[in-house]
């Protein structure tokens, strides 16, 4: 038996991490054939960071990286200069050539803690857009019906709403579409949000008389540390790849009991089985949830960094949350005077803008020597060793006089 025709990684193949099969009885076909295939990923550098969302279509793709499968993980670096309109209510800002390669430089690096970058074909697809003429888009924008793109949901809410689309959102699919033709496809992934786009490649084989590519919609989409959104950076719910592992760990510590088998099930690796049994043990009262949530954090972080780092991280959650302590190595700013707690924080990099501190601080958040302080302007007079500042549960620095 070779990897390409393992029954029981083909059965998960189709199982696990899958929302929707376009066509399940062609992929089986295709995956019974033992010929090894093109499996595309797509992914628009809009912002230089991925998180734990990513991931799980990450996984799916090792799942087939494993079983001898070419993945081809087309950076859009093009596309995303346009702007992907998928459940958007307005148009996205446009990235310039720069920014779009920059952040795609950092996907590569991180994709790596999933993939096997030895067994992956990277493309960009300004290989092929940037040497098409005017006539080549037109002609592109031929295979393709302005009804068929405006029955999108996104679309068709912001013709309601009375909101503009503009014309270069509308070649977006066709662009997508017109990847697959050039990597030959024979499979493509992607979240059940993009499922439009997805279906636009399909068509676009099937008009220029190439094999059609098959469907693989991963899901359920994973929400974010709020329990309710989708994970995304915009909403400030997300956890990210390249986290801190003292964060992501405790990130991961404070995601609702409702999302946690989710979470098991989509970003880990642990088999069903085992998932299953800690379920049930949970729902029982033979396990405490909170440390099936313990083994989550340990096993999401093992996993992306490793099993000693891990160890570390979760030595130090419960040293501040179990004992009331300060992580061992609380990062020390030096400063020249007194300044304002607000400036403090600001300094420290614990808030984005004064804003932002002026709302932590009137809501509590924020402890100076282990002590609540609600004054904004209150002084944080530097005494010998230095004074700790703790905003939340997890972020502390040391002001030390220089």
């Amino acid at each position: 038996m070779t990897p390409l025709t393992d029954p029981t990684a083909l059965d998960q193949l189709m199982r696990r991490r899958v929302a929707e099969i376009i066509s399940e009885d062609s992929l089986k076909k295709k995956l019974a054939s033992g010929r090894p295939l093109r499996i595309k990923f797509g992914a628009d550098p809009t912002k230089p960071d991925l998180h734990l969302g990513h991931v799980v279509v990450l996984k799916k793709l090792r799942e087939f990286q494993n079983l001898g499968h070419t993945i081809v993980f087309i950076i859009g670096d093009y596309t995303a200069q346009v702007g992907d309109p998928s459940g958007k209510s307005k148009t996205r800002p446009q990235l310039s050539d720069e920014e779009a390669r920059a952040n795609g430089e950092t996907y590569l690096a991180q994709v790596g803690k999933i993939l096997n970058r030895e067994r992956l074909e990277v493309r960009w697809n300004s290989e092929w857009f940037s040497k098409m003429s005017f006539l080549d888009v037109i002609s592109l924008a031929g295979k393709f019906t302005v009804a068929r793109i405006i029955e999108r949901d996104d679309f068709a809410q912001r013709l309601k709403d009375g909101t503009d689309i503009h014309l270069h959102e509308l070649l977006y699919p066709a662009m997508q579409a017109y990847d697959s033709i050039m990597v030959e496809a024979d499979v493509e992934l992607g979240a059940t949000d993009q499922r439009f786009n997805l279906l636009a490649g399909r068509d676009l084989q099937r008009k220029l008389g190439k094999p059609e590519q098959d469907l693989l919609m991963v899901g359920p989409i994973l929400v974010g540390t709020d329990g309710v959104q989708k994970m995304s950076k915009s909403l400030g719910n997300y956890i990210g790849v390249e986290d801190d592992p003292s964060d992501m760990y405790g990130k991961v510590m404070s995601i609702p009991d409702s999302t946690l088998w989710d979470y098991w099930t989509l970003v880990t690796d642990e088999s069903e089985e085992s998932i299953a049994e800690m379920r049930t043990a949970c729902e029982s009262g033979k396990m405490n949830p909170r440390d099936a949530k313990a083994r989550l954090a340990r096993t999401i972080v093992s996993e992306l960094y490793s099993a000693d780092v891990a160890g570390k991280a979760e030595q130090e959650f419960d040293l501040v949350h179990r004992q009331g302590g300060q992580p061992e190595n609380t990062l020390e700013i030096f400063v020249s005077e007194d300044i304002t707690l607000s400036d403090a924080l600001v300094k420290a990099k614990l808030v984005n803008s004064k804003s932002e501190a002026r709302r932590v601080i009137e809501q509590g958040g924020v402890k100076v020597d282990d002590q609540v302080v609600t004054d904004i302007d209150a002084p944080v007079g530097l005494t010998e060793g230095g004074v700790v500042i703790q905003k939340g549960k997890r972020h502390f620095v040391r002001l030390v006089r220089k």
